[in-house]
């Protein structure tokens, strides 16, 4: 008796765990299924919260942004036009001097400047060339910067060595300009013994100097308005 009260007591315990672990089973499905619900509805209202709202870095960028294009386009796009306009006359007509005037830096802060309201800057710089270095290419740099945030983007390096390449082709345009002049010697020790290389030549090197910092310039356009942000105008090629 005592055999056959232990084996039903073993059929009824393993029924009740059975019954137990099959109701538990049910609950904890059911429970996942619910939670996987909310699960998917939590995650499309993140989904679609992340896709509306920036993220406070990527705010702080599209600010930043949005400040220098403000700042600096202005001279990139006026530098373009004076390139493609007065520019481009003065090197057709080898004007030299005129050539140096455009592309000239403003002058150094003396002692009197100290004494002025702004310290002269307004006024140096109102004699900076309209295509000078401090005019526009630093205007260029500047805004390539605008691109990066806490760590230097691909963009703002691939904008930067266009500026580069213009930086230096202007240079080498405002030493043309003044070796034409005669204001610079060329070649031998301390200028001495150089040829100095005739109008002519000179003429050409300058047409293909423009020619070479107008297509930097152009390939700085196209980097800066790749994914530039809809409520900003993409700035205009030269033509």
């Amino acid at each position: 008796m005592f055999i056959k009260l232990l084996s039903f007591a073993a059929i009824v315990g393993v029924s009740v765990v059975a019954g137990f672990q099959a109701q538990s089973t049910r609950t904890t499905t059911t429970n996942t299924d619910i939670s996987r619900d909310d699960f998917l509805k939590t995650s499309a209202v993140v989904s679609i919260a992340a896709a509306i709202l920036p993220s406070p870095a990527m705010a702080r960028g599209r600010a930043t942004l949005e400040y220098s294009y403000d700042r600096y386009t202005p001279r990139i796009v006026e530098g373009g036009k004076f390139y493609t306009g007065d520019l481009k006359k003065l090197v057709e007509k080898s004007d030299w001097s005129g050539i140096k005037n455009a592309l000239a830096e403003p002058p150094k802060r003396t002692k009197s400047d100290l004494v002025k309201q702004d310290a002269g800057i307004s006024e140096r710089a109102a004699q900076a060339g309209q295509f000078s270095d401090a005019r526009v290419i630093v205007a260029c740099d500047l805004f390539a910067s605008a691109f990066s945030d806490n760590s230097i983007s691909s963009k703002t390096k691939k904008m930067k060595e266009q500026v580069d390449i213009l930086r230096s082709t202007v240079e080498e345009m405002d030493m043309t300009a003044k070796i034409a002049l005669g204001e610079v010697s060329t070649g031998g020790l301390f200028g001495i013994g150089g040829k100095k290389p005739s109008q002519s030549e000179s003429a050409k090197k300058m047409r293909e100097l423009y020619m070479a910092g107008g297509t930097a310039y152009n390939k700085y356009i196209f980097l800066s308005n790749d994914e530039l942000p809809l409520s900003l105008n993409k700035l205009p090629y030269l033509r």
